[in-house]
Parts: structure tokens; C-alpha cells; sequence
């Protein structure tokens, strides 16, 4: 790794891309402008065009350093210039005077657009081929081409390399154009996409790629995606020069310790330790091109690349069967293998036959649940994602977590936003009461009203437990955190009981939990009442009254009665046949004695022979004989029942 220290004194750092058709002068230019051939490969050489990505730097006036990659024109190479295309701050559209705008050149001008390039200009190389005449009407074309895009009104440049026409103007419109972009935010974990990966004598693997965010340092520990390899940073050059730290925007070659060649490649992207995991489905908003051949439909496969990657997904859209030439939709894509996507991430998508960029996007979650397709609650979740308000993002993934709660973890992966973003995204609705900090640490959060359900989930709980069991006080601290609903986490439980506490729903005695004025034996001076219900089940026979008539026999609300009836029933003293059907043991027995012979000497008894045995209406035969069902005393085949082989 050469060490050239002349350009360390750069203050800004920025990457600009090269695009355009094969043999339109991309590599020419570039080697002009810095006096780097970025033609490395011997094929290459011998082919005269570019297959791999070619890097180049150039220090401008102003202390600019600018980081240029030059891309394969060549329709076959598009993987890698999609590769180039991530990162880049500007692009130069390079077009050949003599040919005018080319497929390749289309295709490129898309990509730029669906991966979020703001800037560039339009080189207009080979200039010395062409009269001024000839020169003008392909001028004209290339202002028709871009118009409606991000080059609208962008400088067009003529020059030639041959003879070094406009290299100067070049130059200087770069300068200009340099000086109003921002070098990419430095908070947030770092990332950088592999785009290459070799070795060195006497360094051993080193790894190229622009850093997208955040800072990457000597010495910092790393983890390598997908391979999960863990290592340490052996040493960093930024466009070339030694540094201590590399910084977002720049141009870095990574010097890997410990890690093999063979055990990285391009796609890999390394990243700090712990932070951050690979997802295999993503929530996208999507374009389709205008110049699409044909729709991107509903369960489609198609390529997605991002970044240095390339993965199969299929387009699951979230509110259409078609996604029509033109037009965009929110969907959701299942990767067919894993990737790490973040937030904000731009992508390409391609056809597979024929081989063409149809459309691209956005990445807005990249740990979404499976969505329900045409749900309100998800379209208007990715509609505020897609906005870009932070707070109402945050807001509306820690209400979609329901009764799990969200990590800050999780949402510092699933916003894509930096730890100082994200506190200040939250501090609207936690200081609003919309959503709540339920666990200190880790920070765990719930928006209001799913903790709401789960205190009322808990009181229910409660007070089911106590009306299974009558004689109980209480019920135990440890018994109650185990009725949590199985989504949700212990951790809410001690919040869920002091707010239960505050609202005067339940008393918390040392190690159990009770209603306030709960005693045990609560329905000790009520024996009468136990002792008249038993009696009145028992004269009322085979079909005795139902909850709802004994409630209105009795004057009493229907959980207080229910209470009464589970007592007797967990004293033997009733059954319960259904939730609003008890019955006193004895005329039951009776009745399954009377259908037991009857099938012993059958072998079968249909609803209607079953009603003409034991005199029940419909309103109490069906219940008692699926009652029967779930005792396992008999099976239902069809419309018949069968005496259950034991």
C-alpha cells in the first residue's frame, strides 16, 4: 500500500461517478483528469473496455479531494456499475460526440435517478471528432434526454482527451459544483460496502469501498456481513493516504487482520460489532420506469441491487395486483438470501429475462413483520416513513410493536437513524404520553395504549384467577407475571402492577397481588345462596335454566352467579356442560346412561334418536352431546354419534 501524503490536507471529501455507454471515453477522461488508468485488469486492456470498477483521485482548489470511480458502460457489467453508483455524491454522464445518446446511457442516467444521485454534469467527450455544426444538434438531443431529471440544466461540456479541449472547463465546473454539496453525515455506526477485495505482501487482505457512514478507525473491532467474520482494523488509507480515521464520504482501503483473501468478497460489508443484523424482508417504496417493458406484477421475481449486492426477491405489493410502467407503490420484499439493508438505503431492481432495469427505490423497514396486504394500519406506517418525519416514523413503529414493545436497539436498525436523532425523534411523543419507557435498560418502549390493554389484560387476569379460586386472597407475584400474554415481556410486568397499583385496581401485598377488600372465603355467608342454586338445578332436572335465567331467578349480576356456579362446580355439586349451561350431576348421569345403553345395543345414535330417548329439546340436546364429544365418551361421524373405543 503506497503511502502519498499530498493531498492529506483535504477538507472535504467527496466521491463522483462516472456513467454512460461502452467506449464513450469514461476511462480515457478519468485518466486525463487525475493521470490514473483505472484499466487494472489485463482483460481490460486487452478488450478496451471497462468490466470492473476503477478508481481515481484528484485534488480540487479548495482543498476538495474527490474520490472518482469509473463504471462499466457495457450492458453485461451493470451489476458493477450499480456497485459504483452507491455512494456517489455527483456524476459526470459521459456521452460521445459522435454517437449521441446510447442504450447504455439511458439505463445508467435511470439507475443514478433510483439510487438517489442529486447532481452531476454531462461530459460531451470525443469532441474533436465532430464539426461545430454536428456539435450543437447533439447538444440539443442531450438537453431533450435529461430533461424532467436531476441533469435538467446541468453544464454540458465539450472535450476530448486526445487533444485536451475543455479539460479546464472541466476541472473548474467541478470545483463548482463540489463546493455545494455537504460531505455525507459522520454520526451513526460506520458501514462500507465491499466492492473490492485483495491482497497485499506484506499486509495481507485489504478491502475497498465508500464508507456511507459515520467513522472507521486503526484498531476498531469489525464484523464482516454476511460471514459474520469478527476482526480488527489493521489500517485505513483514504483516496490513497494513510490515515488514522476514515470518515464518511471517502474513498477507503481497509486493511483486514487475521482474515484470508478467499474469505471476503464483494457484497461483504463490514461494519462495527454487535449493531447491526441481516434481514431477508424489507418494506420499499418503488418506482417502475416509464421505459419498462411490461408491469411489475404482484409475486413477481425479479434482482435487487444495492450497495455492492445482488439478491433474487419477490415483490409482494402491499395495495395493487400490477405496479404499471410510471407509476409507484409500497411493497414488501423477501429476499432469497441475507442481506443487511438499513432505512433510506436506495435500490435497483432488474428483470431477469430480458436483462433490463424496470425500476428501483427506497428501503423503509428492514425488519418489518409480514404485512397484510391493503392493511390502512401498514400503508400509513410506510407513508410516514416515507415522509421522512422522524417522529411520526418512530411513533407509529413502537405502536405497530403492540404488546412486544420495541427496543432502542431496534428502532436505531429500523429508522437508520443515528443514537442523537433517534432521542430527539422520541422525545415528542414520550413527552406527549403517546408512547412510554417501560424498561430503563435496556430501553424498552410501548406506545400508550398497548400498555393499557396489557394493565387491563392483567387486572382480567387477576380477577379470573380469584374467581377460580373462591378461598385465594390473592394470587402471587411470580403466578401473575406467567399470565403476561405470550407476545409481550416479563420486564413490563413490574411497571404494568405499580401503574395497576397508582389506579387503585389491585393491592400488592409482600409477595401477592389481591383486589382491594378481597377476602378469602368471599362467598362464605353466602351458602344459601350456593345451597339454593344446587337445589333449583336439581328439581329442574334433564333441562335446567341457563345463567342468563338464573341471574334474572337469583337478581344477580352474571359474574357474581358465575362465581357461585364455579364453586359448585369445583366442589362437585354442578357441571358445567357450557359456559351458560350448568347442570346438577345427577340428571346428567341419567342422561348419559340412557344413551350409553342405547349404544351398546346400536352401536350408533343419530341427534334425533338421541332426543327421542332422553325427551331433550334441540336448545339442551346439542350442547349435552357435544358435551359428551369433549368428555370422549362418544366420537361425531357425519351426523351420527359413535361409542368412543377406549
Amino acid at each position: 500500500m503506497t503511502v502519498d501524503t499530498s493531498h492529506s490536507t483535504a477538507t472535504k471529501s467527496l466521491i463522483l461517478g462516472t456513467a454512460g455507454h461502452v467506449d464513450h471515453g469514461k476511462t480515457s477522461l478519468v485518466k486525463i483528469l487525475t493521470g490514473i488508468d483505472t484499466d487494472r485488469l489485463p482483460e481490460e486492456k486487452k478488450r478496451g473496455i471497462t468490466i470492473e470498477l476503477g478508481f481515481a483521485t484528484m485534488l480540487l482548489p479548495g482543498n476538495i479531494q474527490l474520490g472518482i470511480v469509473d463504471v462499466p458502460g457495457h450492458e453485461r457489467f451493470v451489476r458493477a456499475m450499480v456497485a459504483g453508483v452507491g455512494g456517489m455524491d455527483m456524476v459526470m454522464l459521459v456521452i460521445a460526440a459522435d454517437e449521441g445518446v446510447m442504450p447504455q446511457t439511458r439505463e445508467h442516467l435511470d439507475i443514478c435517478r433510483l439510487l438517489g444521485v442529486k447532481q452531476g454534469l454531462i461530459a460531451l467527450t470525443k469532441c474533436d471528432l465532430v464539426d461545430d455544426g454536428w456539435l450543437e444538434l447533439i447538444t440539443e438531443e442531450i438537453r431533450d434526454f435529461v430533461a424532467g431529471s436531476f441533469l435538467e440544466g446541468a453544464p454540458i461540456i465539450p472535450v476530448s482527451a486526445r487533444s485536451g479541449t475543455g479539460i479546464e472547463l472541466l476541472k473548474e465546473e467541478l470545483r463548482k459544483m463540489s463546493g455545494t454539496i455537504d460531505q455525507k453525515r459522520g454520526d451513526g455506526a460506520f458501514r462500507l460496502p465491499v466492492d473490492r477485495a485483495f491482497t497485499v505482501a506484506g499486509f495481507g487482505t485489504i478491502v475497498t469501498g465508500t464508507l456511507l457512514s459515520g467513522q472507521i478507525r486503526v484498531g476498531d473491532e469489525v464484523e464482516l456481513f454476511s460471514s459474520g467474520i469478527c476482526t480488527k482494523i489493521r489500517g485505513v488509507q483514504a483516496h490513497g493516504n494513510s490515515a488514522e480515521v476514515g470518515l464518511a464520504g471517502q474513498r477507503l482501503a481497509l486493511n483486514l487482520q487475521g482474515v484470508d483473501n478467499n474469505q471476503v468478497k464483494r457484497g461483504d460489508v463490514v461494519t462495527p460489532r454487535g449493531i447491526y443484523q441481516t434481514t431477508r424482508v424489507v418494506d420499499v417504496e418503488i418506482i417502475c420506469l416509464k421505459s419498462a417493458s411490461r408491469p411489475v406484477k404482484h409475486r413477481s421475481t425479479v434482482r435487487l441491487h444495492s450497495a455492492t449486492y445482488e439478491v433474487s426477491v419477490q415483490v409482494i405489493l402491499l395495495d395493487r395486483e400490477a405496479l404499471e410502467p410510471g407509476d409507484s407503490s409500497f411493497a414488501q420484499l423477501r429476499l432469497a438470501s441475507p442481506v443487511l439493508l438499513l432505512n433510506g438505503d436506495p435500490f435497483v431492481l432488474r428483470s431477469y429475462s430480458p436483462s433490463q432495469t424496470i425500476g428501483g427505490g427506497t428501503i423503509l423497514d428492514p425488519a418489518p413483520p409480514r404485512r397484510r396486504r391493503r392493511s390502512v394500519e401498514a400503508l400509513e406506517l410506510l407513508e410516514s416513513m416515507s415522509l421522512g418525519d422522524e417522529s411520526d416514523m418512530v411513533e407509529r413503529l413502537v405502536a405497530t410493536s403492540f404488546l412486544s414493545g420495541i427496543s432502542f436497539h431496534d428502532l436505531l436498525w429500523r429508522t437508520g437513524l443515528s443514537a442523537k436523532r433517534l432521542d430527539a425523534a422520541l422525545s415528542l411523543p414520550l413527552s406527549g404520553g403517546k408512547i412510554v419507557q417501560i424498561v430503563r435498560d435496556p430501553r424498552l418502549f410501548l406506545n400508550r395504549e398497548s400498555l393499557t390493554i396489557l394493565c387491563d389484560t392483567l387486572l382480567n387476569r387477576v380477577e379470573t384467577y380469584l374467581a377460580d379460586n373462591p378461598t385465594k386472597d390473592g394470587i402471587s407475584r411470580e403466578e401473575l407475571k406467567t399470565r403476561l400474554p405470550a407476545r409481550s415481556d416479563v420486564r413490563f410486568f413490574s411497571h404494568c402492577l405499580q401503574h395497576l397499583e397508582s389506579e387503585k385496581n389491585v393491592v400488592s401485598d409482600r409477595d401477592q397481588v389481591r383486589l382491594p377488600g378481597r377476602k378469602g372465603g368471599k362467598f362464605d355467608s353466602n351458602n344459601d345462596i350456593q345451597q339454593k342454586l344446587e337445589e333449583l338445578l336439581i328439581s329442574s332436572g334433564v333441562e335446567p335454566p341457563t345463567v342468563k335465567e338464573l341471574c334474572e331467578l337469583f337478581r344477580l349480576p352474571e359474574k357474581p352467579l358465575l362465581d357461585h356456579l364455579t364453586l359448585l362446580t369445583r366442589q362437585g355439586r354442578a357441571v358445567k356442560v357450557k359456559s351458560d349451561l350448568f347442570y346438577a350431576p345427577a340428571p346428567l348421569q341419567q342422561i348419559s346412561e340412557t344413551m350409553l345403553e342405547y349404544l351398546r345395543i346400536k352401536g350408533e345414535i343419530t341427534p334425533a334418536e338421541f332426543r327421542e330417548i332422553t325427551g331433550l329439546s334441540r336448545k339442551f340436546m346439542i350442547p349435552v352431546l357435544e358435551y359428551f364429544d369433549s368428555l370422549k365418551m362418544t366420537v361425531r361421524v357425519g351426523d351420527k354419534r359413535l361409542l368412543r373405543r377406549r
